[in-house]
């Protein structure tokens, strides 16, 4: 029961400054949430770098099947046969 007496005794001024820190915190709200979001979504983004890197590692293995079946189907030429007929 003397907490309910307490506030009643307060300054106005005190009360004042409350009241206008509770309105600053509801008009910020959604800034703040919405700065939240975006370091979210920044943080969880996938950057330019990661993507570039599977795309060179794709096309490194790529290349590295086609050197395979380039030099195992094309045909070898033995130096006797080919230049006497």
């Amino acid at each position: 029961m003397g907490r309910k007496d307490a506030s009643a005794t307060k300054v106005p001024v005190d009360q004042y400054r409350k009241q206008i820190g509770r309105q600053d915190y509801k008009k910020n709200k959604p800034v703040l949430k919405a700065t939240r979001l975006k370091a979210e979504a920044k943080k969880t983004a996938i950057g330019i770098k990661e993507v570039l890197l599977v795309a060179v590692a794709f096309l490194v293995l790529l290349l590295a099947f086609y050197a395979l079946f380039y030099l195992n189907l094309t045909p070898t030429t033995e130096s006797g046969e080919d230049s006497a007929d």
